[in-house]
């Protein structure tokens, strides 16, 4: 199984994730959020297939979203539109995702890695 890990090398949570994978000799391609992040299309089936709400992939408490005041717009946003602002900067997106293009996990919990990737 090929992951991909969506991740930011200064993000402690992404640290353990990748130590999580790497200890459990689980094989991933390094993708850093905030040069290469996930298309729009990308984004869109990450979040059809993780099966969570759209708000669960913005980094809440990045610096990006206290600034642009996220928390009360995306209150009044549509989906298409807090898509778009997803895909328009890379740390506004929850890290690190991983995906094997059927799963997908959003954040770093050790049981729910464990339940996932094994």
């Amino acid at each position: 199984m090929s992951l991909i890990m969506y991740q930011y090398p200064k993000c402690g949570t992404c640290r353990k994730a990748k130590k999580y994978l790497e200890e459990h000799g689980i094989s991933f391609t390094d993708k850093n959020i905030a040069e290469e992040p996930p298309s729009r299309e990308e984004l869109e089936k990450l979040i059809k297939k993780s099966s969570l709400p759209i708000k669960k992939f913005f980094n809440t408490s990045g610096q990006k979203y206290r600034a642009l005041g996220l928390s009360q717009k995306l209150k009044e946003m549509s989906e298409e539109e807090m898509l778009d602002l997803l895909a328009s900067d890379g740390m506004l997106i929850k890290r690190p995702i991983v995906t094997d293009g059927n799963k997908v996990t959003v954040g770093f919990k050790e049981d729910l890695y464990k339940e996932t990737w094994g």
